[in-house]
């Protein structure tokens, strides 16, 4: 069983589509092993995203995902990390496959709705990064 952490970034929140992106994971067999709704201070923000902190989108990145608040999964199931990335599509929505969560509700390639995880070291990072253990199910 394999573990990827989600996030349904404020553009999704703000509109409103958190039970549509979290439906699609459950029809495709994906289970919430663990979910909240927080919103990241800019340091936070910062620490979670510090693996490209010497890239040129940092910073409006970081103040993207500090616009408001998201919602923070962790999700489980077999083959779960390629799983979960097919259902999001391309992180540029304009490239995503038909039936893709980005290329049904994202306007640009920073807020392109949700993001997981893209190895199981970086789900392991992320996972940590959000929860403690007494906030995962144990299956």
């Amino acid at each position: 069983m394999e573990r990827t952490l989600s996030i349904i970034k404020p553009d999704g929140v703000a509109k409103n589509v958190i039970g549509d992106v979290i439906k699609r994971f459950e029809t495709n067999g994906i289970k919430i092993a663990a979910i909240k709704m927080i919103h990241l201070t800019k340091t936070q923000a910062q620490g979670f995203y510090a693996v490209h902190k010497d890239r040129p989108f940092f910073d409006s990145l970081t103040d993207f995902m500090t616009s408001g608040p998201i919602v923070v999964m962790i999700l489980e199931g077999d083959d779960v990390i390629a799983k979960n990335r097919e259902l999001m599509g391309a992180t540029n929505f304009k490239e995503a496959a038909e039936g893709t969560i980005r290329k049904a509700y994202a306007t640009d390639i920073e807020k392109n709705v949700v993001h997981g995880s893209d190895a199981p070291e970086t789900a392991a990072f992320e996972i940590g990064y959000f929860f403690n253990d007494l906030e995962i199910q144990k299956r």
